[in-house]
């Protein structure tokens, strides 16, 4: 039997709903404790949740951020020649030091998420393979100087309300984990070959347990739940619960490039971290000096939004709306027809 999440023009599950917050709060909960926070059975968790990652509804992950380590992350622009933007954005998708891909301007705009762990990486991309591309016509870099929503454990605001106050708290909700900080840190953590393997099985289930986790990595359970805990501390990882928006029915998707005065870049990125529709907000350089991705409904919601609460920001010189084709990749996770992939490895676990 199709669940309610299959079809487009259906409303979501609301007992879906609730579990995906209930995961946003506490990606790594038990089932049962879940299950317990919801007033609903540990089976039917367990079965919701094995059914919306089968689907590519949901799939919960650890993202490595390379700025704990040391590493800027960058945005890119790239406008292609006609026909060409496809082929060069799925290229683009399968490189893993690029992990957020879209696809927009009729097919000739590629935006992508560069998350280069090393500067052989980022020069190699940056400096030697894209401008050497015979297919793309401009290429527009900006550092990501600040982050006000996305990674390090977010919530996607849109789905708050979902669960009662009682009901977060249960799950140990004391608020949004995410806080803004420096994107590059100060002093960098340095990770060891253990951690290395333990952060390729966490991207691969991000709700892997600990047994399974040190069997990987080469360590104890114990030692693995210490280490961690330093990683999460450390914001070197997130563990991240990406969504198929579609499936929640958000189908107008779109990159917001705006302008405000020098004065205004903190306010408005942190009045747009607060806007349910926004999934992403930073401060980058260049003529740009703020990016935001949203998630609306349909394209007349994307209008309104846009016009007029993105508009009326104190501070707002100009903006540049550009909706989203296809997402091809996002926080590490392809995707095809809107619905999240899932890795070879967590497939054959997760059958």
């Amino acid at each position: 039997m199709a669940s309610a999440l299959t079809s487009e023009s259906s409303n979501p599950d609301p007992e879906d709903v609730r579990i995906i917050r209930a995961l946003q709060i506490a990606p790594r909960a038990s089932f049962a404790s879940i299950a317990a926070a919801l007033g609903l059975t540990e089976a039917t968790v367990n079965r919701r949740y094995r059914r919306l990652r089968a689907e590519g509804v949901i799939r919960v992950a650890g993202v490595v951020n390379p700025g704990a380590l040391g590493q800027s992350r960058w945005l890119v622009r790239l406008r292609c020649r006609p026909g060409s933007g496809p082929a060069i954005a799925d290229a683009l998708a399968r490189r893993d030091d690029v992990n957020w891909v879209a696809l927009g301007a009729a097919g000739c705009e590629v935006t992508c998420a560069t998350q280069s762990r090393t500067r052989e990486q980022h020069e190699d991309l940056l400096g030697r393979r894209l401008p050497r591309t015979a297919a793309v016509l401009d290429i527009n870099a900006s550092a990501m100087l600040r982050q006000f929503l996305g990674g390090r454990g977010h919530y996607w605001t849109a789905l708050q309300g979902t669960l009662t106050s009682a009901e977060e708290a249960a799950l140990g909700s004391g608020g949004s984990p995410f806080t803004e900080a420096p994107v590059v840190a100060r002093e960098p953590l340095r990770l060891t070959p253990e951690d290395e393997k333990l952060l390729a099985a966490l991207a691969a289930d991000g709700r892997a347990g600990l047994v399974d986790l040190a069997t990987a990595a080469g360590l104890t359970p114990g030692r693995v739940s210490r280490r961690l805990d330093t990683l999460l501390r450390h914001r070197a990882v997130h563990v991240d619960v990406e969504i198929a928006a579609p499936a929640l029915g958000y189908h107008a998707r779109a990159n917001l490039w705006i302008r405000v005065h020098p004065s205004a870049v903190k306010a408005v990125g942190r009045a747009l971290a607060a806007e349910p529709e926004i999934a992403f907000a930073a401060a980058v350089s260049g003529p740009w000096n703020l990016h935001a991705v949203a998630h609306c409904r349909d394209l007349d919601e994307l209008f309104e939004f846009t016009s007029d609460r993105i508009g009326s920001l104190a501070g707002l010189e100009s903006m540049e709306v550009s909706p989203v084709l296809r997402h091809v990749k996002q926080a590490g996770t392809l995707l095809t027809d809107g619905r999240l992939v899932e890795p070879a490895a967590a497939r054959r676990k997760l059958t």
